[in-house]
């Protein structure tokens, strides 16, 4: 099933599976305003279709998953503008979707690029990624989330090497130091997408949907308080026709028919 047209981005949707494809391989994909409007709007599309389960985002080309910000578009860039949402809201919308996002790095992810993928529930690296966040080297800081998410995903020493010398790491680094979830060729990185989302796929929506809030909202508060979103999250479900479903289902040793209430 195909969606509404973008120019710097591609959609569509496949067997519960929202493919959204940054589509500027000439320009390395780079994040200019246009395309995030359309990352932005894809999202608001695929977050309100009940069909989505699944949110993949790639880069076409086979050269770079996305460069980072555009830099002409940078170099105009004013003080106060920094305080606007933008790419920092846009990723944090991102976080924040009930669906499972999947980022698949295909080549260069740098900077916003980075940041983008670092928003994602799931990273995938293929043997040519090239992730790193370079922005000291243009005199600024990430400013779309890298300096917590990274620092959360790996820890603050290894974040502020990767920060401070703007040193770009392959797919089988990120992989190790736990930037991405999994390694792959670059020809089994589509396999390897569907095998996860298809497993994504056979789970409840809301549970999905609640396990995502209390990791989330979870991980920066105390341990005490992270509990109890876990208890009033797991109440929400106790009372959902999902969880009548997927109890009767494994009782009677067949597949569940979830329908996302």
């Amino acid at each position: 099933m195909s969606v509404a047209p973008f120019e710097s981005v591609s959609v569509k949707i496949e067997e519960g599976i929202f493919w959204l494809t940054l589509n500027r391989p000439e320009a390395r994909n780079a994040l200019d305003a246009k395309m995030l409007a359309e990352i932005d709007a894809a999202f608001t599309e695929a977050e309100t279709n009940d069909e989505v389960r699944v949110i993949v985002v790639q880069g076409a080309g086979g050269k770079s998953f996305a460069a980072g910000a555009d830099i002409k578009q940078l170099n105009t860039r004013k003080p106060l503008e920094a305080l606007i949402p933008g790419m920092q809201g846009l990723y944090n919308k991102i976080e924040d979707s009930t669906k499972v996002t999947i980022a698949a790095v295909n080549g260069y992810a740098l900077g916003g690029g980075c940041e983008l993928a670092l928003a994602c529930d799931i990273r995938i690296a293929s043997n040519k990624a090239k992730l790193g966040l370079p922005e000291l080297n243009l005199g600024i800081i990430p400013g779309a989330g890298g300096t917590q998410r990274l620092t959360r995903i790996i820890g603050k020493g290894r974040a502020l090497d990767m920060i401070l010398t703007g040193k770009i790491i392959d797919g089988e680094e990120a992989e190790r130091i736990g930037l991405v979830t999994h390694f792959v060729t670059e020809d089994d990185l589509t396999r390897k997408i569907e095998s996860i989302a298809g497993d994504i796929l056979k789970k409840g929506p809301v549970a999905i949907q609640l396990a995502k809030f209390a990791v989330h909202k979870g991980y920066d508060i105390d341990e005490g308080t992270a509990m109890w979103i876990e208890k009033l999250s797991q109440a929400v479900a106790f009372g959902t026709e999902d969880k009548d479903e997927g109890t009767k289902a494994f009782i009677e040793k067949r597949k569940a028919q979830f329908k996302n209430r």
